[in-house]
């Protein structure tokens, strides 16, 4: 019997970890269930229940509870919220679109927002926890260009209005 920590998923998990840990849920459970969510949604709840659904933690909401903070808890929810929807969502854009190159350029947009939102959200509740890094820097700036892009005037308007 293999351990659960040294499975193919652990392994594959541990590998894109460090992508996820500036949105305060790096370990490699967190990643792979949300990976899984890029097939179904739903595949989020049933990967928890597979990794966490001991009876000796007290099933999966006490592993969990555990295992998240509340900041964490809600990067992660902010990020699977906003990130690509499942494979067949991603088939139906990819019909509607007829071009490759806006079909990856749409999933691309929809993941890259959902982890710019999901870092800038934990990074600034980590701020006002009192904890400063580079991470709180990146979203600090990211904010900034969401800001100016929101409020910078009319490109070649001429009108000096702002540009909504």
């Amino acid at each position: 019997m293999v351990e659960m920590d040294e499975s193919i998923l652990a392994i594959i998990g541990n590998f894109i970890a460090p992508v996820f840990a500036p949105l305060g849920w790096g370990a490699w459970h967190f990643s792979v269930a949300a990976i899984a969510g890029l097939v179904a949604k739903e595949n989020i709840v049933s990967t928890f229940g597979i990794l966490f659904g001991s009876p000796e933690s007290g099933g999966v909401s006490g592993a969990l509870a555990g295992s998240f903070t509340m900041l964490s808890a809600f990067s992660f929810l902010i990020f699977n919220l906003l990130c690509a929807p499942c494979v067949a969502a991603m088939g139906a854009i990819k019909n509607e679109m007829n071009n490759a190159k806006w079909f990856w350029g749409a999933i691309g947009y929809q993941c890259g927002l959902a982890y710019i939102v999901s870092l800038c959200i934990y990074q600034f509740g980590m701020l006002f926890s009192g904890h400063f890094g580079a991470g709180t820097v990146f979203a600090i700036l990211l904010t900034a260009g969401f800001f100016y892009m929101l409020f910078r005037r009319g490109h070649g308007s001429g009108t000096g209005k702002a540009s909504f």
